[in-house]
């Protein structure tokens, strides 16, 4: 007899008594229906057992206690489902993946690379970014373990999937990219170069068998990752009930990691269901009056998690196949306001194809036009031969986005604080004509005119702007400024829809950003070592050619 095995786009038929895998466990290498038959039997004994621990509870209490609980009339139907249609589809495209553009999307990734792991190098100068990194027990050194690009560490691909998620994600430098959710996608190479590198010499060496993978299988992680993210992020909004944007990192990131380990379509979607039901991270530490460090290394968290997640289901570990739909205990029901998720589109390879570059400042990416308005204003006050000690106030109109994450007032109390103000941003600039990472450090933000001058500037929300920000065939990110001086005067308003990054100014962009680049590598390695590096990832076919841990010893800093 055959019985139907699910998956995103088709059915495929398998004999009811033929495993998969014979070294999966009953949850994950057999059909679901004989799965359901599998956990029903294991059911009627759960249910026998409840009865009998019954008999020692009051009928009004446990009637109590089952109401508090969500309790259905009647007992709970224990049918095995089948998976989500949300997981079928990540676990089809994670398998089979179809890109609409390969050669803007791999070209893109390839960009997206290097600019990632240049903010990598640049945290580490960091104190606060630094200690965090190495390995939980100091001096440890793992067999194989996973090179950290800038340090000497070699760590298990879980805490190794922390330090270069964290130190990605530290200085708020890297990619972007904003629909209902917001999040930066190239967060997920902490986990994919983590597991890639670790897979890659485990393999070389001779132990454990395995692939040696290529640069190019990262680059098709790194499309997918950041389809994934994006794609869930398009239609539906995380932060309006409250949690963090890194849910999709470690979404994203467990169902590649899922890919480099070799494991099934099936498997696939356990390990997506257990990023789903794994607890999620709270915007708490995004806005004030708690705004924090941990913003900082929470994607390395959510890389961290996945890769631990996806080696559980590897080992043989199961998945929960209504994770998202479940009534009462699903994540619709208890953190999604009992909506389903929204899709606008497949997932092919638009969100890397469209993906934000963060290049010409170290900022919040809702304000990234408002501080190149901020700096060109800075040239015309001069130009008056004025300062910022004449402006009597300033006026953003901005999106709705910005008004909800970044407008704030009253005192910043750290790093994390001032790099998601929106008055901060666009005061440093109008008073220095810069805005670097070091502008976010105790010892600039101690500066007397700084404040005063935050007091004077105000954001409106512009309705153009936010319709068009979300707007498909335009992803505008727009801010105008006006400025009005203690004498009467009022400068024109400079207005910029679209930031340095954005596809629409790419080739503008390109430039930048390899110096951007090549300023970050400087402070870390040898003249010769740079060179090393910019030959390997200035050519397209060479990067994609190279070995994973090649590649990765490139980066090791003794």
């Amino acid at each position: 007899m055959l019985k139907t095995l699910a998956t995103g786009h088709r059915r495929s038929c398998l004999p009811s008594n033929k495993l998969i895998s014979s070294k999966l466990s009953i949850s994950t290498n057999i059909s679901p229906l004989a799965r359901t038959e599998a956990w029903s039997i294991q059911s009627a004994h759960s249910v026998s057992a409840r009865s009998s621990t019954n008999r020692f509870f009051s009928p009004r209490l446990f009637s109590q206690t089952g109401s508090r609980m969500g309790a259905h009339a009647g007992a709970e139907d224990a049918t095995r489902p089948a998976p989500d249609q949300a997981l079928l589809d990540i676990a089809e495209y994670v398998h089979h993946p179809k890109f609409d553009n390969p050669e803007l999307a791999y070209e893109t990734a390839r960009l997206c690379l290097i600019d990632t792991l240049g903010c990598g190098l640049e945290a580490l100068r960091f104190p606060e970014c630094a200690r965090l990194l190495g390995p939980v027990v100091d001096g440890t050194i793992v067999p194989n373990g996973t090179r950290v690009p800038g340090t000497s560490y070699e760590l298990d691909p879980i805490r190794g999937a922390f330090n270069i998620g964290t130190m990605i994600r530290w200085l708020d430098y890297n990619d972007c990219f904003l629909a209902a959710e917001w999040g930066h996608p190239s967060d997920n190479l902490g986990s994919i170069l983590a597991v890639a590198d670790w897979l890659s010499r485990t393999a070389a060496g001779g132990s454990g068998g395995g692939k040696v993978f290529k640069m190019r299988d990262v680059l098709t992680c790194m499309i997918q990752a950041h389809e994934i993210q994006g794609g869930l992020a398009l239609e539906n909004s995380f932060n309006r009930v409250g949690l963090d944007h890194v849910v999709l990192v470690k979404v994203a990131s467990a169902a590649m990691v899922s890919k480099l380990l070799g494991l099934t379509k099936e498997q696939t979607v356990d390990v997506i269901s257990q990023a789903f039901v794994d607890g999620q991270s709270l915007r708490t530490y995004r806005h004030a009056p708690n705004t924090g460090s941990r913003k900082s290394w929470a994607a390395g968290d959510a890389c961290s998690r996945a890769v631990n997640l996806a080696l559980l289901v590897q080992k043989g570990e199961m998945g929960y196949p209504t994770v998202l739909s479940a009534k009462t205990w699903g994540f619709y029901d208890v953190l999604f306001g009992k909506k389903p998720f929204k899709f606008q589109r497949p997932y092919t390879s638009y969100i890397m194809e469209n993906v934000l570059f963060k290049i010409s400042y170290p900022a919040e990416f809702h304000a990234q036009t408002a501080v190149e308005c901020a700096h060109i204003l800075h040239n015309k006050l001069k130009a008056l031969g004025k300062s910022s000690d004449d402006i009597e106030r300033v006026s953003i109109r901005t999106q709705e986005a910005a008004i909800r994450i970044i407008d704030k007032q009253g005192p910043l109390h750290n790093f994390a604080d001032r790099d998601h103000t929106i008055q901060y941003m666009v005061a440093i600039p109008l008073i220095f004509g810069r805005l670097t990472t070091e502008d976010y450090t105790d010892a600039i933000a101690a500066d007397p005119r700084i404040d005063p001058l935050r007091a004077k500037i105000s954001c409106v929300e512009d309705a153009k702007f936010s319709a068009e920000y979300h707007a498909p065939d335009k992803r505008s990110i727009g801010n105008a400024i006006t400025i009005t001086l203690k004498d009467g005067t009022t400068l024109d308003e400079v207005e910029i829809e679209y930031p340095v990054g954005h596809k629409r100014r790419r080739e503008e962009g390109k430039p930048l950003l390899e110096a951007k680049f090549k300023r970050h590598t400087e402070p870390h390695y040898s003249k010769a070592q740079i060179e090393k590096i910019l030959e390997a990832v200035s050519d397209q076919k060479k990067l994609e050619s190279m070995d994973v841990h090649t590649f990765m010893d490139l980066w090791v800093k003794a």
